[in-house]
């Protein structure tokens, strides 16, 4: 048995979940942040649990060829990226094992490697995030946002970053100029006092326009009048300023009040020939350019004729569903926030569409409805949070039984779980991994799953 403070030779097999590496002492799995497949470490064990243990290295004796120098300075305090110091085509290769780590430990019928394809890269991995999420705080008199470091709570500051949109990063660092200006108060945590607690911005990556959403602990901001003049003479670009309200002890960024306080409702976004109207709250996929690679690789998967019956659930904004519209004979999307279905249904109108159908509500409450009225869907896409379906749809999707079953997944584990419950009836034909995140240790997929001939 590993004990902590321990240190032992390890050789590195493969890249983790969370990006980092892997090997076995004596049987036991070690996870060591860092350190690269086919390197030869030298660690100390940190925490030892009965099925793992962590260590962090102490000295490389055999560097991988891979091994490169990270861009950013603060990429080892920051926490945000794992992978920088990976070389790119290495760290795509990376993603792929990632996915078939998934289905080894989770899916409990043989399944080809051949079937889990090439990870789809970015041509320029840089810069290609369209929202910045920072903590704000302070150091000394100096404003300061950022990321929390890992596993800690200390602010690293954030004054550029490299899978940024250039235009968050100058905006956040406008911004915080602004508030140190005009000395308005900051959010103590540990205190719980103060106002100004987040900065979100984001960026249409075709347009350009930014909005900008300050989270606040209350409703009163000092000299809110002046911020907002400040803030259009010195971002003219910002066509968006909210406020949102979050006075809770809690990690979530956003609380339930949101106010606009200056400029439009909301940003456009293009992908492809579609625009979408994008509110403070809205979720949109953080990578225009790989979107447009991901849906296309969903679109291949379904490959419609025309006459095909659609359900895009977890549809939020209705983005899945519109991009597959044109070919389709009908797209009915369901999720469970309005305001992602009241984007959706105007999305759908903006461009022309007749034949979409959205609905407040969960899949397994509207599909069984549907049936029985007599309309069957022949393709189901889902494309659900981290934590993968709800149990229910699994089992109403088998009910249904609809001749294909498109999975957009962003996370492999909860992927291969569900799809072990779906392979009753259906049998997976390809996984598509989509670089969503480059130097993250994120993976995205399109998973194909056929309905088995009897």
């Amino acid at each position: 048995m590993i004990q902590v403070g321990q240190q032992f030779l390890l050789t590195i097999k493969r890249i983790g979940i969370n990006g980092e590496g892997v090997g076995y002492f004596k049987k036991q799995v070690v996870f060591v942040p860092g350190a690269l497949p086919g390197e030869e470490v030298v660690v100390e064990a940190t925490k030892v649990e009965k099925n793992y243990a962590e260590a962090r290295v102490k000295k490389i004796r055999k560097k991988s060829p891979h091994r490169i120098q990270p861009r950013c300075p603060v990429y080892e305090q920051c926490g945000g990226c794992q992978l920088q110091h990976l070389d790119y085509e290495a760290q795509l290769e990376a993603k792929r094992d990632i996915v078939i780590q998934a289905f080894e430990r989770h899916f409990h019928q043989p399944l080809e490697e051949s079937k889990i394809r090439k990870t789809i890269g970015m041509d320029n991995p840089w810069h290609y995030r369209n929202k910045s999420q920072f903590q704000v705080g302070k150091e000394k008199e100096k404003v300061i946002a950022g990321l929390y470091s890992l596993n800690s709570h200390r602010l690293v500051d954030i004054s550029h970053c490299f899978i940024q949109h250039e235009k968050t990063i100058r905006a956040t660092n406008t911004i915080k100029m602004i508030l140190q200006d005009l000395r308005i108060p900051i959010y103590n945590e540990r205190k719980r006092t103060g106002i100004v607690r987040t900065i979100v911005v984001r960026v249409g990556f075709q347009t350009g326009d930014l909005q900008v959403v300050l989270v606040t602990a209350t409703k009163e901001i000092p000299r809110k009048e002046l911020f907002i003049s400040e803030m259009k003479r010195r971002l003219p670009e910002v066509k968006s300023i909210v406020q949102n309200i979050n006075g809770q002890k809690t990690s979530l960024i956003f609380g339930e009040e949101t106010f606009l306080l200056e400029g439009e409702e909301y940003i456009q976004e293009v992908l492809g020939d579609l625009s979408f109207e994008l509110s403070a709250r809205a979720f949109f996929q953080l990578n225009p350019v790989q979107t447009v690679k991901l849906y296309d690789e969903v679109k291949k998967a379904a490959a419609l004729t025309g006459n095909e019956k659609i359900v895009d659930a977890y549809c939020g904004v209705g983005s899945i569903g519109l991009w597959l519209a044109k070919e389709a004979k009908e797209v009915r999307g369901m999720d469970i926030i309005p305001e992602a279905i009241e984007d959706a249904k105007k999305n759908a109108a903006k461009h022309g569409f007749t034949n979409t159908m959205y609905v407040v509500g969960k899949a397994e409450k509207w599909l069984p409805a549907w049936v029985k009225e007599g309309w069957k869907p022949d393709v189901i896409i889902v494309d659900p949070p981290r934590t993968g379906c709800d149990r229910k749809l699994l089992e109403t999707i088998l009910k249904v039984k609809p001749k294909k079953i498109i999975y957009v997944s962003c996370n492999p584990s909860t992927l291969a779980k569900d799809v072990d419950v779906l392979a009753k009836h259906y049998d997976v034909h390809s996984i598509q991994p989509v670089d969503m995140f480059p130097h993250t240790a994120h993976v995205e997929s399109v998973t194909q799953l056929m309905l088995k001939v009897k």
